[in-house]
């Protein structure tokens, strides 16, 4: 059988940032949005990509992102998920985040 790949790597603006909260099970989490700007080649040419997606960060990720401010610029790594049994839209799950100097 084969594994299925589910890995996103991206980085971006950190444009919202929700309440630290706790899960049921007394895990933090955070929702937030990151805003992808960048030039990338298809079909032989340069194409201007742009895009936010909603996010998720769990733990030590989730108490990580909670301090940072707004406007700064990350580089996420994690998986797609569904947002939850009703709403089959794509969620970033992140598990690792890099705060980006230099912004």
């Amino acid at each position: 059988m084969i594994e299925a790949a589910n890995r996103v790597e991206i980085t971006g603006v950190l444009t919202e940032l929700q309440s630290l909260r706790y899960t049921p099970a007394g895990v933090p989490v955070v929702e937030f949005r990151l805003a992808h700007d960048s030039e990338r080649a298809e079909a032989g040419a340069k194409r201007k990509v742009s895009a936010e997606l909603d996010a998720l960060a769990f733990e030590a990720q989730a108490r990580l992102l909670a301090a940072g401010p707004l406007g700064r610029l990350l580089k996420v790594e994690g998986f797609l998920c569904a947002k939850n049994r009703r709403s089959r839209k794509p969620v970033l799950h992140v598990t690792n985040i890099e705060f980006i100097e230099g912004n």
